[in-house]
């Protein structure tokens, strides 16, 4: 049997100026699967990257957060980089964050927070003075992301492309069908009720089976209503996410609801599903809530 070939670590350092993005830059290489560790100490950085590597612990994407707030000890950091790339047991990445002057003092402004060097002067001079500390760093990033004009939703998209396997980024879509009698799901985004179609609980031999059984499906879908409902709703839905993709969701649940949720809202949403299976950018699934109630 041939052996799989060693995964070398990814390594990503993220620094920047203060208010440029770098917790948003961490949260979306979370959501990748990075091990992350803000505000690391650098003298840390080369036992963390010992510790990523080792075969009965190996961490295949670690990133850490190293900025202004070390204070003197930032100046080792362009050392302990270079030390970092010329190792051959990982691939270490240096991003690098930044904002125009004017846009950095506003968002300290809009949030309140106090810039890590604005105790003894001002946001501007702050910011001018921190820029001036990160000039080596930015001149060792291997990406510079400038996020004056990036929304939060950009920026998350630029980091997914830098630090992902060049898979798409999906947006998980759950169809999930329920019964009111036990209330709606308290995580529904879209709700659609459904109670508008003929009940098989109340044919006799249908009320055993559930949404399922492909008795009740047919006898569900030979309703006219039943076909221009889910004609109208896939067609909205190929028109929402899209949308939702580009907004950055990460997470949709679309609620198909009848009395029980055992036979229409289950017979709906299994058909929902299908249609919508195909939607690029879209991993969907299909829940059924109350099915299995008696």
């Amino acid at each position: 049997m041939a052996s799989r070939a060693k995964v070398v670590p990814q390594f990503v350092v993220v620094t920047g100026l203060s208010g440029a993005g770098k917790s948003q830059a961490i949260h979306a290489l979370e959501d990748l699967g990075y091990f992350c560790i803000d505000n690391l100490p650098i003298a840390l950085i080369g036992t963390f990257a010992d510790l990523s590597v080792r075969e009965e612990d190996p961490k295949p994407r670690v990133a850490v957060v190293v900025d202004v707030r070390e204070g003197r000890n930032l100046s080792r950091l362009p050392a302990v980089y270079r030390k970092l790339k010329r190792r051959g047991d990982l691939h270490a990445s240096l991003v690098f964050l930044e904002a125009d002057e004017d846009i950095l003092v506003r968002r300290f402004s809009e949030t309140r927070r106090p810039h890590p060097l604005g105790r003894k002067m001002s946001p501007v001079e702050a910011v001018k003075e921190e820029r001036r500390q990160m000039a080596p760093l930015r001149a060792l990033a291997d990406h510079v992301i400038d996020t004056s004009k990036r929304s939060v939703h950009e920026l998350r998209r630029r980091v997914f492309a830098l630090g992902g396997d060049g898979t798409e980024e999906k947006l998980v879509v759950t169809v999930q069908s329920f019964g009111f009698k036990r209330g709606a799901p308290t995580d529904a985004d879209l709700l659609f009720d459904v109670r508008f179609l003929k009940n098989p609980h109340f044919v006799a031999n249908l009320r055993p089976l559930t949404g399922l059984d492909p008795k009740v499906a047919r006898y569900v879908m030979r309703e006219p209503a039943a076909k221009r409902f889910l004609t109208l709703t896939a067609a909205l839905m190929r028109f929402l996410l899209p949308q939702y993709i580009a907004e950055g969701k990460a997470y949709l649940t679309v609620a198909i609801g009848c009395t029980g949720g055992r036979h229409r809202s289950v017979a709906i949403a299994e058909v929902l599903g299908r249609l919508l299976k195909r939607t690029k950018g879209v991993q969907l699934r299909v829940r059924h809530r109350d099915a299995a109630d008696v």
